[in-house]
């Protein structure tokens, strides 16, 4: 996973993973989330964000400013104009709802609904590699924290899933 656009950022800065609908490359997405991040501001406050596409399917944002002194209406601006910079890439965010998964021919977004019929069909094991997309820091990336196992998961505690 290339985490370079962040080397500048702290540990600490605010993170939001968002997910694409299909496999895209950064470069289809580079114009309009690089005009985004540079004219993001809100009130007086220019915010100093990098982003990065992960696996082609993971937008990465992350901001240090909005960590500490949070801003509803600017972070909404933001997500509206990543919405707006996938559909002009011919994409489109991913259901928030999702659960992504890493299965053996790679990354797939299942209905919550379909979760039990796949732990009960075997497409999902106590060690299916589940995406945390709701990471909260650039730090928590950097440490590896975007994949757990299943049963580690809320998923493994709703469904009585235990590491075998």
């Amino acid at each position: 996973m290339n985490l370079a656009a962040f080397t500048a950022l702290p540990d600490e800065a605010r993170l939001w993973l968002l997910a694409l609908e299909r496999p895209t490359e950064a470069a289809a997405l580079a114009p309009e989330l690089d005009a985004l991040l540079s004219r993001w501001r809100h009130k007086g406050t220019q915010y100093q964000a990098a982003w990065a596409l992960l696996e082609q399917r993971i937008v990465a944002i992350a901001e240090p400013t909005l960590a500490a002194a949070p801003s509803g209406c600017a972070i909404d601006g933001m997500l509206r104009g990543v919405s707006q910079a996938a559909t002009k890439a011919g994409n489109a965010l991913a259901d928030p709802q999702a659960v992504h998964v890493r299965l053996a021919d790679g990354l797939h977004a299942l209905a919550r609904a379909d979760l039990a019929a796949r732990l009960a069909d075997g497409t999902l094991s106590p060690a299916t590699p589940v995406l945390d997309l709701a990471l909260l820091t650039l730090g928590d990336l950097r440490r590896g924290k975007l994949e757990r196992p299943l049963a580690a998961t809320w998923i493994g505690r709703k469904f009585g899933v235990v590491v075998a």
